[in-house]
C-alpha cells in the first residue's frame, strides 16, 4: 500500500511538473512578485502573448535596467473586450464626474486619474474597434448636484494618446497609409502594431477529391460542388469576419458582392461565433474551406504541418481584393501605468519586437538583434505582418511567408455597410440557414438539369438573390446602394431593427421555399 502510494505521488509530480517545466522561462507571461506589472488585455492566443511578453521584459531590462512583468487579460474576443471596457468606463467615469474629479471641456472629459481603470493597454484588434474605444462612452449627467458645470453629456474616451513626434512616426511607418487604410491614428489614441489581410483558409486534399482547383478568388466558394463544405463565422459575432465581408462588397461591387455572400451562405456547413473555428476544422477536413484572418489560416496550416500533416491546408490572398487593416495598441485611459504602457508601445515598433512576428524561431540565422542575438521568436512562428515598411525593405528574405501586404492590398476603401452585412446575411443566410442551403442548392440543380428555360432560371435566380422593401415613413423603401442608408437609419429607431428583422426573415424564407417547391414539381 505504500509503494502504491509512493508510485501515485511520483506520477502525482510527473503530471504537475511537465506543464510547469514546459512553460518555464516563458518571461512575462503574468505577474512576477516585485516587479512592475504592465496590465494588458487582449484577444491575441497564447502564442503571442508568450513572444511579447518574453521579449518585452527583456527588452525593459536592458533599456531601463527595472525587471518589470505582463499580466495577460483574455476575456474573450475583440467585441467582448470592447464591450467590457465600455461597462468598466460607464461605471467609472461616471462617479469621478459626480466627485468632480475630471475636467471637462466642452462636453470632452480630460483624462481619467491614474489606476481608474484596471487595464493599462489593449493590444490587438482591428482598427474599426480601436477607433470605438477612442470614442468612448457619453455619460450622461442627469441627477448630478454638479451637472450645470458637466453639461447634460460628457464623452469620455476609453484610450489616450501615445506622445510620439511626428519625426519618430515618420521613422517608424514612413507615409501613414496601406491601400486606404491607416497605420495608426494621427491622433495617436491607437498606433498600428501588425498588419491582418482577410482570405480563404483551405484544405488542398477535400478540394482535390472535389475535383476543383484550389481557391483564388472569394466567388470559388459559391461553386455548386462545395455545398456543404464552407465553414463561415456569424458576422454578429465576429468583428473581423464582418469587416472581411464588408470589403467583399467594397471589392466586388453591391450587387455581385451581395450575390457571392448570399452563394456562400448557400454553400455553408455551418455558421459559428468563433473566427477561430473555420481554420481547424478546414485542416481536420471537416470543411473544404473558410474565411479567416490571414494569421488564423496560416497558423493553422503551420500547426499542421509542424505536426506532420504536410501542407494540406492552404491560405489565399485574392488577388486585388486583399482588405489589410493594421492590428493596433491603445493605451487605456486611466490605466495603472502610463509610462510602462507608452514604453510598451514604443518597444512593438522595435525591429526586435517586428521580427517576432514573421521570423523562423529560434533561428541562429537569424540578424542579431541590439542585444547581439539572433531576432525572432523564441517559441512559435506567429506568421502575421510586420507594419513597418522597412521590415520588408531589410529583412524578407527572413520571413517565413514571403508576402508584402504594401504591393498586394485592395486600394478599395472598405463601404462602410456592416450594419448591413450583420442585419441581412443574419436574416438571409444565418438564421434559416437550412432553407438558404436548400434553395442554393435546388437553384444549381435546376441550373444543371436543362428542364427549365432560361426565363424560368431567371426567375428562380431572382427569388433567391432578392432583397425585401423596408417601409419608411409610409412609403416602401427597396434594399439598394442608393437607399442603404435611408434603410440602415430606420433600423436606429426603438424597435424597428428587432420587427423588421423578423419580416426580413419571413420574406427570403417564403422565397426560399417557393425555389424549392418549383424545382420539385419538375422533377
Amino acid at each position: 500500500m505504500k509503494m502504491q502510494q509512493i508510485v501515485i505521488g511520483i506520477l502525482l509530480l510527473i503530471v504537475l511538473g511537465v506543464p510547469f517545466l514546459m512553460s518555464a522561462g516563458k518571461k512575462g507571461t503574468g505577474h512576477q512578485p516585485g516587479t512592475r506589472t504592465l496590465i494588458i488585455i487582449t484577444p491575441h492566443v497564447p502564442q503571442i502573448r508568450d513572444e511579447f511578453g518574453y521579449a518585452f521584459t527583456n527588452w525593459h531590462q536592458r533599456e531601463y535596467g527595472e525587471a518589470v512583468s505582463v499580466d495577460w487579460r483574455t476575456p474573450g474576443g475583440t467585441s467582448e473586450i470592447r464591450k467590457q471596457l465600455v461597462a468598466m468606463f460607464k461605471d467609472q467615469a461616471k462617479a469621478e464626474l459626480k466627485a468632480g474629479t475630471i475636467a471637462v471641456k466642452d462636453g470632452q472629459a480630460e483624462f481619467l486619474p491614474a489606476g481608474t481603470i484596471a487595464f493599462d493597454l489593449m493590444l490587438g484588434g482591428g482598427s474599426y474597434d480601436h477607433g470605438l474605444v477612442k470614442k468612448g462612452v457619453t455619460i450622461s449627467t442627469k441627477g448630478m448636484s454638479n451637472a450645470e458645470v458637466l453639461g447634460d453629456e460628457v464623452v469620455v474616451s476609453m484610450s489616450r494618446p501615445a506622445n510620439f513626434t511626428q519625426t519618430e512616426l515618420d521613422a517608424f511607418f514612413g507615409e501613414n497609409a496601406i491601400g486606404p487604410q491607416e497605420l495608426y491614428d494621427p491622433d495617436q489614441y491607437w498606433i498600428g502594431t501588425a498588419l491582418s489581410s482577410f482570405g480563404i483558409v483551405y484544405n488542398r486534399d477535400v478540394f482535390k477529391k472535389l475535383g476543383l482547383q484550389d481557391p483564388t478568388a472569394f466567388e470559388d466558394l459559391t461553386s455548386p460542388q462545395l455545398s456543404g463544405w464552407i465553414a463561415l463565422a456569424d458576422p454578429r459575432q465576429s468583428g473581423s469576419i464582418t469587416t472581411t465581408f464588408d470589403s467583399i462588397l467594397g471589392n466586388e461591387g453591391w450587387e455581385q458582392g451581395w450575390r457571392t455572400l448570399r452563394a456562400m451562405s448557400g454553400n455553408t456547413r455551418y455558421f459559428t461565433n468563433s473566427s477561430t473555428k473555420p481554420p481547424i476544422d478546414v485542416s481536420q477536413g471537416e470543411a473544404a474551406a473558410g474565411l479567416a484572418i490571414d494569421f488564423y489560416g496560416r497558423g493553422q496550416a503551420q500547426v499542421i504541418k509542424d505536426s506532420g500533416g504536410g501542407d494540406r491546408v492552404g491560405y489565399a490572398d485574392p488577388a486585388g481584393a486583399v482588405y489589410i487593416d493594421a492590428d493596433p495598441v491603445s493605451i487605456i485611459n486611466g490605466g495603472p501605468d502610463y509610462e510602462l504602457a507608452m514604453r510598451f508601445v514604443r518597444f512593438c515598433l522595435t525591429d526586435e519586437a517586428q521580427a517576432l512576428w514573421q521570423f523562423k524561431k529560434n533561428d541562429p540565422n537569424n540578424p542579431l538583434g541590439p542585444d547581439g542575438r539572433p531576432m525572432g521568436p523564441k517559441w512559435h512562428e506567429l506568421r502575421r505582418m510586420p507594419v513597418k515598411r522597412s521590415m520588408y525593405e531589410q529583412y524578407d528574405d527572413y520571413f517565413v511567408d514571403q508576402i508584402d501586404p504594401f504591393e498586394i492590398v485592395s486600394d478599395v476603401k472598405n463601404p462602410g455597410w456592416r450594419a448591413g452585412v450583420m442585419v441581412m446575411m443574419g436574416c438571409f443566410g444565418i438564421d434559416i440557414a437550412v432553407d438558404c442551403r436548400k434553395a442554393y442548392s435546388a437553384l444549381n440543380e435546376a441550373i444543371a438539369s436543362g428542364k427549365f428555360t432560361d426565363a424560368e432560371i431567371a426567375e428562380l435566380d431572382a427569388l433567391f438573390y432578392a432583397f425585401p422593401e423596408t417601409e419608411v415613413d409610409g412609403e416602401m423603401v427597396p434594399f439598394t446602394k442608393a437607399t442603404y442608408r435611408i434603410v440602415r437609419n430606420e433600423w436606429k429607431k426603438d424597435g424597428r431593427q428587432a420587427n423588421l428583422e423578423i419580416e426580413y426573415t419571413g420574406f427570403f424564407r417564403e422565397n426560399y421555399r417557393e425555389i424549392v417547391k418549383r424545382v420539385k414539381a419538375k422533377k
